[in-house]
């Protein structure tokens, strides 16, 4: 079978939406824009929801204050406790998976490049808020993830599952403070910036099963402390992911990002990351480009990243539909000699006054590749991004084998929205290597070990043009809790691609369908 990329793009692949927050849990001191580091986070987007419909759809029917919370099962005293669900089911197919690669370099491995198989998970959780005199409020949560895949999925693993601890955490915040802190311990979610680094923390697939869904986004430990004065804040972090046991690279991370919000919804955020310890290696590029890349063992161990982030709109005039936003990174590890860099630009227009509500979207990013002329090494570790195609996800098929690194893509994404239960997203994305005879596909989860299919993409291309995706997405709100997100998606193999095959490399298609049940 082909090796995978890094798990944390696979989730990604799965076509879905990242979790989004409510005002509502905001307010009540759950997640701010820039992470989850407040309470509780129960009336977050599934996993699985929507990636493309609005807010107002999204927010579903009101609750009025009369009404009581169906999920409170304690209200008293400043004490609340809550129950929470998640769970879903989602039927992949997918034909002539990676090209067809496996036909042309394993015939007799028995590699199936036509799948079809079914996920499912449940997340069922409980948390709580205690309200003191004093405006603190001790808070905490507990879920844990069920999942399963029924069949053989896209990288072979079959009717394989899991059940693990999700979010466990402990914290103490203050509400009612010129200065609010909070401050919490425990396995949780945490997304710095715009997830272009920082985002998934837990691991789905393989062994866990629910390879697309990707349930688990929770660090396995993380200490996390937040100080908020007016639109400022400032985050000091500790996390751990959730690694397979299969594929453990013993990473821990730690840093800061500081970042202001503007009432209009703009942002300008810098985070810093230090990767404390890590044993998940990196490739560098031959020689000249010729023959297999070097493995660095524990490359990842020591590397610095700093990143810059933001968005601006126009609230009034002829442009106030229009918004731009910006990443920027930059890596160092003096002892590999890494120096690497990665960005994104995207400019948006919202057309609000149609019934339609049509928006388009404009994508730029690069990621650098290693180049095999020089000692020094220049290939970008993405690290632990959100990898939904709204988010930082690099094409919707291509995704699934091409990591954000030594890569370039401009992206097009068209929205409407016929009624307020319904929502078409289409995406394009035209996807080219950075630097030739360098490696595309490598990253912490992906194995160093020979492959019974043969496909390997570590040691690059000799044509820039790797495949231009198509992706149709319907997204269907059948209640406040209830969510239905259906697509078909098609990768062209560009140049790069075809150049690896001795006769015609096939279009790569899939089809996929699935309803999420969020309390």
């Amino acid at each position: 079978m082909p090796e995978p990329p890094p798990l944390v793009q696979v989730e990604g692949v799965r076509e879905q939406a990242p979790r989004r927050q409510t005002a509502s849990a905001q307010q009540s001191g759950g997640a701010t824009p820039s992470g989850t580091a407040g309470g509780d986070t129960r009336r977050s987007l599934p996993e699985g929801g929507p990636s493309s419909a609005s807010d107002a759809q999204l927010s579903g029917p009101s609750t009025s204050a009369n009404q009581r919370d169906v999920t409170t099962i304690y209200d008293k005293g400043g004490l609340t406790v809550h129950w929470s669900f998640q769970g879903g089911l989602n039927l992949v197919s997918e034909e002539d998976l990676f090209w067809n690669f496996a036909s042309v370099y394993a015939p007799t491995a028995g590699f199936n490049s036509d799948e079809t198989w079914l996920e499912a998970y449940a997340k069922p959780g409980v948390s709580f808020d205690q309200r003191f005199e004093s405006g603190r409020v001790l808070y905490g949560r507990l879920s844990g993830v069920a999942s399963r895949t029924f069949g053989t999925d896209a990288f072979d693993a079959r009717d394989e599952g899991a059940v693990t601890l999700d979010e466990g955490y402990l914290g103490l915040r203050t509400t009612d403070r010129p200065a609010n802190y909070d401050f919490s311990a425990g396995p949780r979610e945490l997304k710095l910036g715009t997830g272009m680094l920082i985002a998934n923390g837990g691991v789905s697939g393989f062994e866990r099963g629910a390879l697309k869904f990707g349930p688990r986004k929770a660090w396995e430990q993380a200490v996390i402390g937040r100080m908020t004065t007016g639109e400022a804040t400032f985050t000091g972090y500790f996390v751990q992911p959730r690694e397979l046991r299969s594929n453990d690279g013993d990473n821990q991370l730690a840093g800061f990002d500081m970042r202001y919000d503007a009432k209009s919804g703009d942002y300008l955020g810098f985070t810093y990351i230090n990767v404390l310890r890590s044993h998940s290696p990196y490739a560098r590029a031959a020689a000249g480009g010729l023959g297999p890349p070097t493995i660095i063992p524990d490359g990842r161990d020591k590397t610095n990243v700093v990143n810059l982030y933001f968005r601006a709109s126009a609230s009034e005039g002829p442009l106030r539909n229009l918004f731009a936003t910006g990443d920027l990174a930059y890596e160092w590890n003096n002892p590999v000699d890494l120096s690497a860099w990665g960005a994104r630009a995207q400019i948006g227009y919202l057309i609000s006054e149609t019934g339609w509500r049509p928006s388009l979207t404009s994508t730029f990013k690069i990621f650098s590749g290693d180049d095999p002329t020089t000692a020094r090494l220049e290939r970008f570790d993405p690290l632990y991004y959100e990898g939904s195609p709204g988010a930082w996800a690099t094409g919707s098929k291509s995704s699934m084998v091409f990591i954000n690194s030594n890569l370039q893509a401009m992206e097009l994404a068209l929205a409407v929205q016929p009624s307020r239960k319904d929502a078409f997203t289409l995406r394009y994305a035209h996807i080219r290597a950075d630097k030739l005879a360098s490696p595309i596909q490598f990253g912490q989860a992906t194995r160093l070990i020979s492959t019974p299919s043969g496909f390997n993409l570590i040691a690059g291309v000799t044509k820039h043009h790797l495949s231009d995706d198509l992706f149709l997405e319907y997204n269907h709100i059948f209640s406040q809790h209830v969510f239905l997100t259906a697509g078909v998606s098609a990768s062209f193999p560009g140049a790069g691609i075809k150049a690896s095959f001795p006769g015609k490399a096939p279009t790569w298609t899939g089809a996929f369908v699935n309803v999420v049940v969020n309390y």
